[in-house]
């Protein structure tokens, strides 16, 4: 008898064999899409490569110093490594950033001056940007409204698509053309590099002053490109999402233009020193190593999104996008229609993870937020959502945005956790012939 022969029953997650031939049937309907996925990755995972190999990264670029931070060859190495990879001509990479939004923040704060205008073309913002705007006033917060920044907005097409012709029109009095990248909180694609370019080059068309700057979260190494190398001056992301590459415990990025990386370094840290202060602590390593492996991280994260949505429209939801529709983000919408389902999903999602697995995740009034917000992330690093999780505002269409999974089985297992929850509960009806 083997130690394996040892192990009891539950050892591991065993769902019910309906969902297993279903998952079966979605991971086979995925083969072409994953092939077309790790073509990407392995672009990327070179590109990478070279960024490091071209800036000359050594072993003492891995340690970190305390203090003033004064000649970091490990700060610098990382904003070295990401303009290059990025195809930008400057970076800001910082443990120091809280979060994405405190990154956007730095950007928009480090652009924008009383009586600039910023508009926003991708409609309504993710709802944590909203009070830094000032949408959701809070009147002496320091939003940028109480600096004097004006708002405006275009909204998308019903399709999702950019309106190009208002963009062109709006943008002639603007500072700042902002553009999501990814879908936040709402059922719209996310935007390829592409189209990022054709809204670029709309509002530079008609302003060739105005900076367009992109939140870059969750879209980073889903393409082979990034909206640097397509007219953006600023991209914007957070390192644990898909550019900490699941290592990164902390931190965000800006890059683009070098003036312009300047300025939000001076708003970060302090006018006039900007990029050359700020010590590193402990965290070189981690984040060199984690933008080392975020191009497979991504890859792994796009996969077990694919599967999560052809597997879910097998059992009889709705997925977006489809499982076969480019991605540019790691993120699947799934419309689940009710809030019972909603919430059963994210706990079954939180019973599949490695970390507090046997927690139960309960919508609560989030910071940011203006309806309450369950988030399931059994995570390594807390929030991390290149890791496996889930989360949805507690409102209709009652949809889940599903993200992460560092690895493709465990994402796998993980979203078959969540349909197994909500079987157990009765909220499941398996299709005729299933």
């Amino acid at each position: 008898m083997t130690e394996q022969d040892n192990l009891p029953q539950d050892y591991f997650f065993t769902p019910d064999a309906r969902l297993l031939k279903t998952a079966e049937q979605a991971q086979a309907d995925c083969a072409a899409f994953f092939a077309k996925t790790d073509e990407i990755a392995a672009y990327n995972g070179e590109k990478v490569l070279s960024a490091f190999i071209t800036n000359r990264v050594s072993e003492p670029c891995l340690k970190g110093t305390t203090g003033y931070g004064y000649g970091d060859i490990g700060r610098e190495a990382a904003d070295a490594v990401f303009a290059k990879a990025f195809g930008a001509q400057s970076a800001l990479v910082r443990h120091t950033f809280v979060n994405g939004t405190h990154a956007l923040s730095t950007a928009l704060f480090g652009l924008l001056r009383p009586n600039d205008t910023l508009l926003c073309v991708t409609g309504k913002p993710y709802d944590t940007m909203e009070e830094v705007i000032g949408i959701r006033k809070k009147a002496g917060n320091g939003s940028l409204a109480d600096f004097g920044v004006k708002y405006a907005q275009v909204d998308l097409l019903p399709d999702g698509k950019p309106d190009l012709g208002k963009i062109r029109s709006a943008a002639t009095t603007a500072k700042v053309c902002y553009i999501q990248r990814s879908r936040g909180y709402a059922l719209r694609p996310s935007l390829t590099v592409e189209i990022i370019g054709e809204i670029a080059a709309a509002a530079k068309g008609a302003n060739p002053q105005i900076f367009v700057v992109v939140d870059n979260c969750y879209g980073e190494f889903t393409e082979t490109r990034e909206p640097t190398q397509a007219g953006a001056d600023l991209i914007v992301g957070s390192l644990i999402k898909n550019a900490g590459g699941g290592i990164a415990s902390t931190g965000g990025y800006i890059a683009g233009r070098e003036d312009l990386v300047e300025l939000c370094a001076d708003r970060l840290n302090v006018i006039g020193m900007g990029k050359e202060v700020g010590c590193t602590l402990n965290q070189p390593r981690e984040i060199l190593l984690g933008f080392f492996l975020a191009p497979q991280a991504t890859a792994n994260a796009v996969k077990t999104a694919a599967f999560a949505a052809r597997f879910f429209e097998l059992l009889g939801f709705t997925a977006y996008p489809k499982y076969n529709e480019p991605r540019t983000d790691i993120i699947t919408s799934l419309l689940l229609e009710t809030p019972e389902r909603l919430v059963a999903f994210c706990q079954g999602i939180q019973k599949g993870s490695p970390v507090d697995s046997y927690v139960l995740p309960e919508a609560w009034d989030m910071p940011g937020y203006d309806s309450k917000v369950i988030m399931a992330a059994g995570a390594f690093t807390m929030g991390a959502s290149i890791e496996l999780s889930a989360d949805a505002p507690l409102r209709e269409p009652y949809a889940v945005w599903l993200q992460g999974g560092l690895t493709f089985p465990t994402g796998k297992a993980g979203v078959l956790r969540a349909a197994q929850e909500l079987l157990d509960r009765g909220l499941l009806n398996f299709p005729t012939g299933k």
